[in-house]
């Protein structure tokens, strides 16, 4: 398999970005739609009212477009070098969480998250 290029460590950002704001927007909706319990009209109502919330929705799409360019990484890359960089989404999703979201991001997440960005900068360096 050849040598990682430009583009493919574009389309692997990519796919990093679009994996986490999927994250994000499936959080949101969620956070809209409520704490999830059966509802009396049914489990089936109760999945379509969470699966069509426009969040939610729009979250699975973004999914969709994530896991198209991971596809795409995946004919370019081995996934050894491509799979490991996907971490760098929960980067994104603990800023994310903690700036919009107002979650508490204590020192070991902080300490975690500074091992996952060290052990992709040594993984893409391979």
């Amino acid at each position: 398999m050849a040598q990682p290029t430009g583009l493919s460590i574009l389309l692997i950002l990519f796919t990093v970005t679009t994996n986490a704001a999927a994250q994000i927007m499936l959080k949101h909706g969620m956070t809209r739609h409520g704490p999830l319990t059966i509802s009396s009209d049914g489990l089936i109502w109760t999945v379509l009212s969470v699966v069509f919330n426009p969040w939610v929705f729009l979250g699975l799409c973004t999914f969709v477009i994530s896991m198209a360019s991971h596809l795409v990484v995946l004919s370019r890359v081995q996934l050894s070098f491509a799979y490991p960089f996907l971490s760098l989404a929960y980067v994104i999703v603990t800023a994310w969480a903690y700036f919009a979201f107002g979650e508490n991001v204590g020192a070991l997440r902080i300490a975690g998250i500074a091992l996952i960005c060290f052990g992709t900068v040594l993984i893409s360096m391979s």
